[in-house]
């Protein structure tokens, strides 16, 4: 299981908001909830899953603004893969919330 943390950057927009962009990606994501677990952040989207169909959608989600007249996009991928241990996002979070309340 990998967790990938992407952000989608159309250039060249009539206006400085990407919202409705992260809306038509996240419609893509839609189509994949039986393979991928997903989640918003207010300056990017995390995905987890199997590395070759994280890819897969990857590439899907890339070409969201191009299908919406846009002719340049930017897109940032950092991708968490380790493999000594089965990890997903809940799990990373739980580890950390964890050891703050061990300090209190």
């Amino acid at each position: 299981m990998a967790i990938v943390d992407i952000t989608i950057i159309p250039i060249g927009t009539d206006g400085p908001s990407v919202s409705q962009h992260v809306v038509e990606i996240h419609k893509v994501l839609e189509r994949y909830q039986d393979q991928i677990n997903y989640q918003l952040t207010p300056m990017s989207t995390i995905i987890e899953g199997e590395l070759p169909i994280l890819f897969e959608v990857i590439q899907a989600i890339h070409e969201v603004p191009f299908s919406k007249g846009i002719q340049r996009v930017a897109t940032n991928i950092r991708i968490d893969d380790r493999r000594d241990k089965i990890q997903t996002m809940a799990t990373k979070i739980q580890s950390v919330e964890e050891k703050l309340h061990k300090e209190e």
